[in-house]
């Protein structure tokens, strides 16, 4: 589960659900809760919070917690029959005591953890697939944080999914924030019923709602925050697509778990693979990454 000298604490949050802190010896750390193997936090060595979670989340299952890094699975928002987003970030997962083997340089100088998602009876109701979703949340020494998804199906059918990480970032504000990495990209633009536009602009800026999925990305995009002179990085493997969203002052007040004016301080720019579904046969195993640094900026 861990490396010598890279700290790996189990705890239990108010509701009594198991959450890991991982630290690195700078004192960098993240917070991942088994409810929904969701990332929770993720601060840098001086202790300032990387990503955003609403004042008026909702931390008690069944719900999806409004922030950190919700797991989209096996479906990306409504494009399908289940509940928004899938049910991967609505269920209780479990510490993997004994993965199997990945690459030794996805453990080496790391303080990590895997997890384990597999489908309940209730699920296979609504979704008849089984599968294992293993999850490896990894810190390093660096301080970048890093997912590593393997969904293998362990069905005697064909099954496909769609997969998203739906990362909360923390911004000054969205005014002062641009992405680069998407332009001359074609994007689905939920809010005018996924109809496809092509991006025009050098950089992402906002002024307005944003919900798109920026389709066939390269694999690394670039959030860049003026006022706090920081940059993000996200690196990405098996995840072609970008989801991007911020959901403005109209619908931040009409969601029950999200303040009226924390618009501003939150974006999310997820990795995802979502136009075209990931197909995996019987025994045929997917694995994506996710990779997100910070670096100061002038």
């Amino acid at each position: 589960m861990n490396n010598s000298g890279l700290a790996v604490e189990v705890s239990k949050d108010r509701n009594g659900t198991d959450q890991i802190l991982l630290r690195n010896p700078r004192g960098a750390s993240a917070k991942v809760s088994l409810h929904g193997g969701q990332v929770l936090s993720w601060r840098t060595d001086r202790g300032e919070e990387l990503l955003f979670t609403s004042s008026k989340a909702i931390f008690k299952p069944p719900y999806a917690v409004r922030g950190g890094i919700p797991i989209c699975f096996p479906q990306f928002g409504q494009r399908g029959s289940l509940e928004q987003h899938g049910f991967a970030r609505n269920r209780t997962w479990i510490i993997d005591e004994n993965p199997p083997p990945l690459h030794a340089n996805d453990a080496c100088g790391k303080a990590y953890i895997d997890l384990l998602l597999k489908p309940s009876e209730d699920d296979l109701k609504i979704w008849p697939h089984s599968f294992e979703f293993r999850l490896r949340v990894n810190l390093t020494a660096d301080g970048n944080l890093s997912l590593i998804s393997r969904i293998r199906n362990i069905n005697c059918k064909p099954f496909s999914f769609s997969i998203a990480y739906h990362t909360y970032f923390s911004i000054s504000d969205i005014s002062e924030v641009r992405v680069e990495g998407l332009e001359t990209l074609d994007y689905l633009d939920n809010l005018y019923q996924r109809e496809r536009f092509t991006e025009q602009g050098d950089a992402l800026t906002f002024e307005s709602e944003v919900d798109r999925v920026y389709l066939g990305s390269r694999d690394a995009i670039a959030i860049f925050d003026h006022e706090r002179k920081r940059t993000f990085f996200i690196k990405k493997e098996g995840l072609p697509d970008v989801g991007v969203w911020n959901p403005w002052e109209k619908k931040s007040k009409a969601m029950v778990d999200f303040g009226d004016e924390e618009y501003k301080q939150m974006l999310c720019v997820n990795g995802a693979a979502v136009e075209k579904p990931i197909t995996l046969k019987p025994g045929e195993e997917w694995t994506g990454r996710l990779e997100l640094s910070v670096v100061p900026s002038s």
